[in-house]
């Protein structure tokens, strides 16, 4: 092998221009551009999550308890231990103005509130000002939307709870708003001294306090948790600290970003295909080149090494445009997403996002173009003298497909890498590849299905019929190219389409048959029985369960760390809700183990929900030890029971025997079910006699998460979209690497005498056959990838979507008509001498 000889003649060469590879540059670029733009605004986000973790957070630790507030020895020593502290509440509850009541999730504060940042209010005034209130009744701050919901006008009296207040001010600007998380209600604040003495913040009442630490410049964060976590050692919390202020949301764009990521890569298989089509082009027009190369002496890996540092060199190209687009957007569009965004993002060029971006297209570039490569080791010097223009043949050697397997492997190696998460980094590969599979097996059908309806009776009398079947089932088709480049684009599409139309489905069919009305929390013990009362003699109460709750934290599970045996699972991740019940509930069905007695009153025991527990690897026998109200209790593992969450109905987690846990100070849940006629009058009723309670309307409740389903949904889409833009371009680099052929096709028909119409249908119904054929095998792997999120990961129930099926069909069809008839519109124009005359 002459490598310094192979240099020499791809330099040669690439002075001839860049015919033939102009797919292959605007594939990568755009592929690699989509997934540089993604990492880059993922990076944005989290270094303004770092950088302004104290600000989020609100001070530069905290620590989070359930359902309590510090003991005066626990606050002595935050105090001690920090240059200022800022004790505040977050919980839910109603406003009420008149019969108007509107949920809200309240933060009550105190005078050092905030530590860090400003509180904005419209009309402008200090926070101590508007809690000041006006004619003896303290001051509340609403945020617009619930000033707007409830028509409400500055210096109105309202309730939170059953506690008067009057609003002074809109809350325009909540520096630490971002560690909140997801919500139910618009936001409140309140000062805490004016709730002392009312339900909403008595003892087993759902509320969360937090202790706001500011700490001495450069304090090690970590050092500092370490020193609380000792001090500290039986109080149950949550510690938090500035160099993470919003963790929640750094999981959510972590996740987010990474899913974006995945669809970039789909797209990014997508330009492959356009990728190897367009090499596999080019080389099929060097087959003269690569045979006068043998017949002079050079050997095989000499012209490997020739047309790799050609693709090399494009493609390096190509990949440096990618990242100058995909590094540009997010910088050229910095105060649009900005503003988009409900937190703070630093938008920057970060090599670290260009890397990925590159790593990823370096890698992908390679595997599609090794395969054509390889193959041009079939190309015999014979060739020149044949005048073999049947393309690329065969299978590459061994070493070859090895190499292949490799890349693969390396490329799904980096994407878990940058993903962190292995799972869904391996199910979408999988996903990925067996489309590929199908939509290479579909291609091979429709071509033998071609060749066969080419022969028979159906096409007699219909010429333009059997030419057009006849190219297809032909050995040097682009049924493949045209298959890959637009099947995995509607596949996305499909799928994402698919998705979007069941959970809307879901939300408006569904949920008044499964789901209950209201859920209403807050429920003191000494009102359980007025409630339980008034619903059994309300008309259109339909059906209703009642269940004391507690809150707690599982801090060991065995004796060890909890988050340590479980893999930081979902349960462990926060407080819990805990019921108890001496009988076994009518609905629950145990799995494994048994009840305990109704009398029992021995060690505490535990009845655990089963597929929760199959996934932290629990089995009978095991012990949990649950922080309640700061107090740990371990319970044993008795039984496993079947616990439906997909209902919206009430379901816990962790059921125990009462004697372990009803004397601690908790409160009771309800959930209702009635007409709709019922629910407004029922609730009303229900908030004047106790005024405490919150209630929760589920379809609001629901409503909140489809908001943000939406944005996944439109961001997703808009990775589907990009996806589809690519294959569109490798559908025109295929069409446009065929008009040679056609041309010189149409040559031969017009001069056995086919009419240009003729020969113009015969195209069209080609393209027609192939666009109709691809968006079918699309819709059924598009649903079938539907199917399974729907199914597995939503849990909810499939129906298939015609309509948006249809819609997928047409585009289908539409985008390979139109490409493909406007390269054989330009086709027709030569003349047949010209064309016949340059093959001789």
């Amino acid at each position: 092998m002459n490598i310094a000889l192979a240099w020499k003649i791809a330099r040669r060469e690439l002075r001839g221009g860049l015919r033939g590879f102009r797919v292959l540059i605007v594939c990568l670029a755009l592929s690699v551009a989509a997934i540089a733009a993604v990492t880059s605004v993922r990076e944005s986000i989290f270094s303004g999550l770092e950088n302004e973790g104290a600000a989020l957070l609100g001070g530069d630790a905290e620590l989070e308890f359930t359902y309590r507030f510090a003991t005066p020895e626990e606050r002595a020593w935050l105090e001690d231990n920090s240059l200022a502290l800022s004790e505040i509440t977050d919980f839910r509850s109603m406003i009420t103005k008149g019969d108007e009541r509107a949920l809200t999730q309240v933060k009550s504060v105190d005078a050092a509130y905030p530590l860090i940042g400003t509180v904005e209010l419209t009309p402008p005034m200090t926070l101590e000002q508007a809690f000041d209130g006006k004619n003896g009744i303290s001051g509340a701050v609403l945020d617009p939307m619930l000033i707007e919901r409830l028509g409400l006008e500055i210096g109105d009296d309202i309730l939170v709870g059953e506690v008067p207040f009057i609003v002074m001010a809109a809350l325009t600007r909540e520096p630490d708003n971002a560690s909140v998380g997801f919500s139910l209600g618009p936001r409140s604040m309140v000062r805490t001294e004016d709730l002392r003495g009312s339900n909403l913040l008595s003892p087993g009442t759902l509320f969360e306090s937090a202790y706001r630490l500011k700490l001495p410049e450069n304090t090690d964060l970590e050092a500092q948790k370490q020193i609380t976590q000792t001090a500290l050692s039986d109080a149950a919390y949550r510690w938090r600290d500035a160099r993470n202020g919003a963790p929640g949301m750094s999981r959510f764009v972590d996740r987010l970003g990474s899913f974006l990521v995945l669809v970039g890569l789909a797209g990014l298989a997508v330009g492959g295909v356009g990728v190897s089509s367009a090499v596999r082009a080019y080389l099929d027009r060097k087959t003269a080149t690569i045979a006068t190369l043998k017949t002079l002496g050079a050997d095989r890996q000499t012209i490997f090494m020739v047309y790799m540092f050609q693709i090399g060199v494009l493609t390096l190209c190509a990949i440096a445009i990618g990242l100058l687009i995909g590094g540009a957007v997010p910088v050229l569009l910095g105060p649009v997403i900005e503003a988009m965004l409900p937190l703070p993002a630093q938008i920057g060029v970060y090599p670290s996002s260009l890397f990925e971006a590159a790593l990823y297209g370096i890698i992908s570039a390679a595997i599609f173009v090794l395969w054509p490569l390889a193959r041009t080791e079939s190309i015999r010097p014979a060739a020149l003298y044949r005048g073999s223009h049947t393309g690329l043949q065969g299978l590459p050697r061994a070493p070859y497909l090895v190499a292949l397997a490799s890349l693969v492997g390396a490329l799904i190696f980096s994407a878990v890498l940058f993903s962190n998460s292995a799972a869904l980094v391996l199910w979408s590969f999988g996903g990925l590849a067996a489309a590929f599979v199908i939509l290479v097996l579909a291609a091979s059908g429709l071509r033998y299905a071609a060749k066969w309806m080419a022969a028979k009776r159906i096409t007699k009398g219909r010429p333009a019929l059997r030419l057009a079947l006849g190219s297809i089932g032909g050995p040097s088709g682009d049924t493949l190219s045209v298959v890959l480049s637009l099947g995995l684009g509607l596949t996305v599409l499909s799928a994402v389409g698919q998705i979007d139309t069941n959970l809307r489905g879901a939300i408006a069919n569904e949920l008044p048959s499964v789901a209950p009305s209201y859920f209403v929390i807050d429920i003191q013990k000494d009102q359980i029985d007025g409630i339980l009362t008034e619903l059994e003699n309300t008309t259109g109460v339909t059906d209703y369960e009642t269940a004391p709750m507690l809150r707690g934290v599982i801090t060991k599970i065995n004796g060890q760390d909890a988050k340590e045996v479980s893999g930081n699972h979902w349960v462990v991740r926060g407080d819990r809700g805990v019921t108890y019940s001496a009988a076994k509930p009518d609905n629950a069905k145990i799995t494994q183990g048994t009840w305990w007695p109704e009398d029992y009153s021995g060690d505490p025991q535990v009845s655990f929900a089963d597929e929760e527990a199959k996934e932290m690897g629990l089995s009978l026998g095991d012990t949990i030890t649950l922080n309640i109200l700061g107090r740990d209790i371990t319970s044993t593992i008795t039984s496993f029971r079947e616990v439906d969450f997909s209902s919206a109905g009430m379901g816990f987690v962790l059921s125990m025997n009462p004697a372990s846990i009803s004397a601690a100070p908790h409160t009771h849940i309800a959930t209702i079910y009635a007409t709709a006629e019922a629910e407004a009058p029922l609730i009303r009723s229900l908030s004047k006699a106790y005024p405490n309670i919150t209630t929760i309307r589920v379809r609001d409740a629901i409503d909140r998460v489809v908001e943000v389903m939406k944005s996944i949904a439109a961001a997703t889409t808009l990775g589907a979209m990009a996806t589809l833009i690519t294959g569109a371009v490798v559908l025109v680099g295929a069409a446009a690497a065929g008009e040679e052929k056609r041309r010189y096709e149409a040559a031969i028909l017009k001069t056995l005498g086919a009419t240009r119409a003729r020969v113009l249908w015969s195209f069209a119904l080609r393209s027609l056959y192939m666009g109709a054929a691809t968006a079918g095998v699309a819709i059924f792997a598009g649903g079938v990838a539907a199917w399974a999120v729907t199914h597995f990961v939503m849990k909810s129930s499939f129906t298939f979507n015609w309509g948006a099926s249809l819609i997928i069909v047409l585009g289908g069809v539409a985008l390979t008509l139109l490409t493909s008839l406007w390269f054989s519109w330009r086709a027709m124009g030569v003349r047949p001498a010209v064309v016949l005359r340059s093959k001789d």
